[in-house]
């Protein structure tokens, strides 16, 4: 009888990894996201110049477009400076609405994302964000009141923002990197949002100077539905065991709260809560300061044109790009909280000079001195992250986006009014006070790392032991 032909071996099963092209990266999604953020703020700003003054009879006296301010006598005209002081507080109503409708959406889909995975709290903020760029469109085609524009940022703030994809990414990042290494790749991915800001400011003025507002603004929505389609088909999961969970409850919220006041360690609460305040500092005046660029390089004596504020605008972003290298370079010499305390001496210096600057060469100059601006912003982000578990990633940076949404009301209701209120008689007034501001956070960091080397010192005689190497 002729032997049974033994059976074909199984082919080995496909790993998830291969079912579809999934990436481990959030790169792209923040590139996207950025761009579509940054082709709407200083667009946004300028196209509310226009309609408030047309409104007000303003742009059929004086041409922002071929001449700037004009002459001289713009200083004193009261037609202009009511227009910016419109603009001015209706960005303040904006920005107040996006506030309040991602204060509670943040914080519960942040923590929500450490059960269910990063993915579902990354998808939902970028479809917002397309949502919102549609209202803008209708606003601009069917010449609505500008009072709709509130309305889109309402409804983008309810899905969380730019805010929550901006911390979901964050929680990515910590989700897969080793400790040592998080502090460049947190770095990275902030160098991601300067390139996304120069490649959108640069464009975005120049665009917008030859066609208008329209296609700026689609450029923005499709970039924004890009994003959502590349988080719902290419990025792969970053939570590793993931489990069922409701979204509406108060433990997402109570996870916050425990971070703050049952941690691991007893001494990670008070670090918990002087980094938080040093970071609520240094991203008030960031927000703040970038708030007014756009209307401080409008006014006079400067009266910057589209083109000139689209390269202002990528001069801002550039700091990204070379607080990286900066980081990278003196992270060979230098310990972290050393480097983010260079990094503030850089932004303290800017922003002296922009408070100042009455020239277009002396403006540059000010924004050639931020170089080094953005470095501390990572090294905080990755001190607190190792300062919790794994497993409250998500839990605490959506409490950071939360400081995050809380820093974008102060700033605005901080600098533009104290814009509108000192305008008269010193323009840069807002500059001057976020420099001084910052000296603050200068020296939470500088006293938490002093007192951190005396007590490794007293534990760990032998320096290559201690913890704080990292």
């Amino acid at each position: 009888m002729a032997a049974m032909a033994a059976p074909p071996p199984a082919e080995p099963p496909v790993p998830p990894g291969r079912r579809c092209p999934s990436l481990l990266s959030v790169e792209p999604l923040v590139f996207l996201a950025t761009v579509s953020m940054s082709l709407q703020g200083p667009l946004a700003t300028q196209y509310l110049w226009d309609r408030l003054g047309a409104e007000h009879g303003y742009s059929d006296r004086n041409s922002t477009e071929s001449t700037g301010c004009g002459d001289g006598n713009a200083t004193a005209d009261p037609l202009r400076q009511e227009v910016e002081v419109l603009v001015s507080r209706w960005n303040l109503y904006i920005n107040l609405g996006g506030f309040f409708a991602c204060l509670f959406s943040v914080t519960l889909l942040g923590a929500w994302s450490d059960s269910v995975g990063r993915r579902p709290a990354l998808i939902l903020p970028a479809a917002g964000m397309a949502l919102q760029t549609a209202i803008y469109l209708l606003v601009m085609y069917l010449e609505l009141h500008v009072a709709f524009f509130l309305l889109g940022r309402i409804v983008s703030g309810l899905t969380g923002d730019y805010t929550l994809i901006l911390a979901g990414c964050f929680s990515y990042v910590a989700d897969t990197s080793e400790r040592r290494a998080r502090t460049f790749r947190v770095a990275v991915l902030e160098a991601c949002l300067g390139i996304a800001g120069m490649v959108a400011s640069i464009g975005g003025g120049q665009w917008r100077r030859a066609q208008g507002y329209i296609n700026p603004f689609w450029m923005a929505f499709a970039a924004s539905l890009a994003a959502t389609l590349y988080t719902a088909f290419f990025l792969r999961e970053s939570v590793k065991q993931k489990k069922e969970t409701k979204l509406f409850t108060l433990r997402h919220y109570k996870a916050v709260y425990r971070l703050y006041t049952a941690p691991e360690q007893p001494s990670s609460r008070w670090k918990l809560a002087l980094y938080s305040l040093a970071f609520f500092v240094i991203v008030t005046v960031h927000f703040g300061a970038r708030d007014l660029y756009v209307l401080y390089e409008l006014g006079f004596p400067l009266c910057w044109a589209s083109d000139l504020i689209g390269y202002g605008s990528a001069a801002s972003y550039l700091a990204y790009l070379s607080s990286l290298a900066g980081l990278r370079l003196l992270q060979l010499c230098l310990q972290d909280t050393w480097v983010a305390e260079i990094g503030l001496i850089s932004n303290i210096a800017g922003l002296v000079v922009i408070s100042l600057a009455t020239t277009t060469p002396l403006m540059f100059t000010g924004y050639g001195i931020l170089f080094l601006s953005m470095a501390a912003t990572p090294v905080i982000r990755s001190k607190l992250s190792k300062l919790v578990s794994e497993t409250e990633h998500g839990a605490l940076f959506a409490s950071l986006a939360c400081v995050q949404g809380l820093c974008s009301l102060v700033a605005t209701g901080v600098f533009n009014s104290l814009y509108a209120a000192t305008l008269h008689f010193m323009r840069g007034f807002p500059f001057l006070f976020g420099a001084i501001a910052l000296l603050i956070p200068a020296a939470i960091l500088g006293w938490i790392q002093i007192w951190e080397s005396k007590h490794d010192y007293n534990h760990f005689p032998d320096p290559s032991l201690s913890p704080t190497k990292d």
